[in-house]
């Protein structure tokens, strides 16, 4: 019988998208900042619910493989799909929360997928470069076989599991079908940095108002509001800032203002 727990191969591992692809998939896979839960369906979603015992009101985290998908998925203004664009060149993790295009919205799966990958204002978080392991994995589910990758920290609620495996808790290594294990790559994104100093997410930026919708193009102008919300520092904070200031005149910082 085949472990659970394996060595990331390097490339595409076809354990994981066997389980993915399949109805009611979960697995953990390595990223840049950690390890995170993988599912693609309503079914994976409950259990990865379940396994963090986690409430629900959060908005979901949607993996995107490509620009292309971004950019089919989620709606953006040309500032917001520029500053997407240079993280993509520049090889940088970054997750934006937006509202879902409507053609999209009818690629969810009608299995209760909606009512968990979005919170109440329709929003997920739209997430880019975060990680060789689980980028393969999103690209091959969403070209091959149509589905959705979305992701949640692998680790007890309110916990960080420190970029390793073991700190995944056993709560969720029961619950999952397979744990990719690689702590070397975890590592190497953030070699100078401790257990301790390391960051162990990504940055988050709110690009909607209060009510779900889209910020307005500021083109230029000052004090245009509503405006990008920075709220939740994370790996590359400060390249993120730089790059934002280069295209928004005015946007914010709320550390913890998810809601």
């Amino acid at each position: 019988m085949m472990s659970k727990k394996i060595q990331w191969n390097g490339g595409l591992q076809q354990e994981a998208i066997d389980i993915l692809s399949k109805d009611g998939g979960m697995i953990v896979c390595p990223t840049k900042v950690g390890y995170i839960i993988m599912t693609s369906d309503a079914k994976g979603l409950d259990r990865k619910f379940s396994a963090k015992e986690r409430n629900r009101n959060k908005p979901g985290v949607v993996l995107c493989s490509s620009m292309e998908q971004l950019k089919q998925l989620a709606q953006l203004n040309p500032e917001i799909e520029q500053l997407y664009q240079q993280h993509w060149d520049k090889d940088v993790l970054l997750g934006c929360i937006l509202p879902w295009q409507e053609e999209a919205k009818a690629r969810i799966p009608d299995d209760g997928s909606k009512t968990m990958m979005m919170d109440s204002r329709d929003t997920s978080c739209f997430v880019i470069k975060f990680g060789k392991p689980g980028e393969i994995l999103a690209k091959e589910l969403w070209e091959n076989y149509n589905k959705f990758s979305f992701a949640s920290s692998a680790n007890p609620s309110g916990k960080g599991n420190r970029g390793k495996v073991e700190g995944i808790g056993e709560r969720i290594e029961e619950h999952a079908d397979l744990i990719i294990a690689a702590d070397e790559y975890v590592t190497s994104i953030q070699p100078n940095e401790s257990e301790q100093t390391r960051y162990e997410q990504g940055v988050m930026v709110s690009m909607v108002d209060a009510d779900g919708k889209l910020v307005p193009e500021q083109k230029g102008q000052r004090n245009v509001t509503p405006c990008p919300m920075l709220i939740r520092k994370g790996l590359d904070v400060d390249k993120i800032m730089s790059m934002m200031s280069d295209i928004f005149l005015t946007w914010d910082y709320r550390q913890g203002n998810y809601y």
